[in-house]
């Protein structure tokens, strides 16, 4: 019998995939636990749990619906940790006539897997993992010969393409985009509910990773780690999501406040990113619930929600395709500072950062404002260089994985790419920050003073920020403005010096 050797990838945890609708002896799946992965950046604990502890779910339904696998644990003797050694010695050892892989969502590990394939003495082929709603080529070949890759054509696309919240050829209630309603602080914290968590024990995984020598950070509560890891969990917490928390999640999306990490937001990145979920599935279900609800949950909630996983997500993917490898070397600023130290703490008396980095060590987990207008923010405005950020995030985050993490960080938030992504630099004051919730009330900084003792950082190095790069945006038509405020600014020299003196003790802020 001819054997194939089927490679599944820590991310490619899709139990839909056409691969596994019959069990037959003549596939033999192959799964990895390696340093080549827990090692090319250092992660957050609970990433590396979540991720293990997920592949090891996946392994055990696909056992037990006739599959046959080899699974490889980080511990295991026979174990090479490098995923080109143990592929070519299991096809020389096990008599494979053939290899195949999912196409990875990586271009790190897509440059590898070509070199692996070319290297074998037996066939190889690459199929998709029929997880996202556009193939890799989609969004360059719609937007080709263009400059600018606008986020909003591509997400009315979407919208047309697979018929969400739309009347023939018209959006719901008329209007594309309800961005502009989901920007309310919350002021009740009586509205909260507490996610749907899945407490677990991992106290064998965690040691296990510890006793490897694998260099993570964060915390993780071992005997209760919260993260859903199975299909089955995942599809309880879209349940919840829908049932519980959709009816206000437009409105506070980008809320800040220190009552609750999680707020409204659905908690399922890391179950899409891992593919235990589809995103076609996870917005049929959503809109589903809101036709059946439509009284108590306004369309507002909703689009918000699906234009952050068809708008975005697919969005951001087809940048990384379209302009990988040379994306990963952008800094359009040629910013050059190094990370302050307490990023991996969290000890700076800024409280908006101070909080934000404490949660994400924590949780491994910061909703998309705390991400982009906090920590974001602040990097761009202190001229962090673009590589240091993407370190950070890419391995912060449980639900960072490349293709996702770099366009957003190197393209949103640090507008390292010079507008592929955006069309200015998401930048702000402390004002901002104060408006969208409550982290200036505990600050030692004050928001509204801009120079002397406790002026908040933000606003000094705001406007430092636009006077430095004043040749590389002032033509851009979105911020004209605040080049012509700062110039009739009578005290613009005293607040360019004060932020030059928080530059220089970055460390101490």
């Amino acid at each position: 019998m001819t054997k194939t050797l089927r490679l599944i990838l820590g991310d490619q945890l899709n139990l839909s995939h056409s691969w596994f609708d019959t069990a037959d002896s003549k596939f033999t799946y192959l799964m990895l636990e390696m340093r080549q992965e827990t090692d090319y950046v250092t992660h957050h604990i609970q990433k590396v749990v979540a991720f293990f502890l997920s592949m090891r779910n996946f392994a055990d339904q696909l056992k037990d619906a006739g599959h046959e696998v080899l699974y490889f644990k980080l511990d295991q003797e026979d174990n090479q940790q490098d995923l080109g050694k143990m592929i070519s010695k299991l096809v020389k050892d096990g008599n494979f006539k053939s290899f195949e892989y999912q196409l990875p969502d990586e271009y790190r590990l897509d440059q590898q897997l070509k070199h692996i394939s070319s290297s074998l003495d037996i066939p190889a082929r690459a199929v998709g993992t029929e997880h996202f709603l556009t193939e890799r080529e989609f969004l360059a070949d719609f937007f080709k010969g263009k400059k600018t890759f606008l986020m909003e054509t591509f997400y009315r696309q979407m919208r047309k393409d697979f018929d969400i919240l739309m009347e023939g050829k018209e959006p719901v209630d008329g209007k594309w985009n309800f961005d502009a309603e989901n920007r309310s602080a919350l002021k009740d914290k009586r509205l909260l509910r507490k996610p749907k968590l899945h407490p677990k024990a991992v106290n064998e995984l965690v040691e296990m990773i510890h006793k490897a020598g694998v260099k993570t950070i964060g915390e993780i509560d071992a005997e209760a780690f919260n993260w859903p890891t199975s299909r089955g969990e995942c599809l309880e917490v879209l349940d919840y999501f829908c049932e519980n928390l959709l009816i206000h999640f437009g409105d506070y999306q980008d809320a800040l406040t220190t009552w609750d990490p999680f707020l409204f937001h659905s908690r399922l990145s890391f179950a899409m990113n891992s593919k235990m979920l589809s995103p076609l599935e996870v917005v049929e279900k959503v809109v589903a619930h809101w036709k059946e609800n439509q009284s108590k949950i306004s369309i507002s909630q909703v689009e918000g929600f699906i234009r952050q996983i068809i708008g975005w997500r697919e969005y951001m993917r087809g940048i990384y395709w379209a302009k990988m490898p040379d994306f990963a070397e952008l800094n359009f600023f040629g910013h050059d500072r190094e990370l302050p130290d307490w990023f991996w703490t969290g000890k700076t008396k800024m409280k908006c950062l101070s909080h934000t980095i404490t949660q994400s060590l924590e949780q491994a987990y910061a909703h998309h404002i705390q991400r982009l207008m906090v920590t974001g923010n602040f990097m761009l405005l202190a001229g962090i260089h673009p590589d240091e950020v993407d370190q950070w995030y890419l391995g912060i985050y449980i639900d960072a994985i490349e293709w996702v993490e770099i366009t957003n960080t190197r393209g949103m938030s640090q507008f390292a790419d010079g507008g592929i992504v955006g069309t200015k630099p998401y930048v702000s004051s402390a004002n901002y920050i104060k408006k969208q919730g409550n982290y200036c009330g505990h600050c030692a900084y004050d928001p509204n003073k801009k120079t002397g003792d406790g002026a908040c950082p933000f606003n000094s190095l705001y406007w430092h920020f636009y006077d430095r790069n004043r040749d590389k945006l002032e033509k851009n038509p979105r911020i004209g403005m605040a080049y012509r405020t700062l110039d009739k600014m009578k005290d613009k020299a005293e607040i360019l010096k004060q932020a030059d003196e928080y530059l220089e003790k970055l460390a101490e802020l």
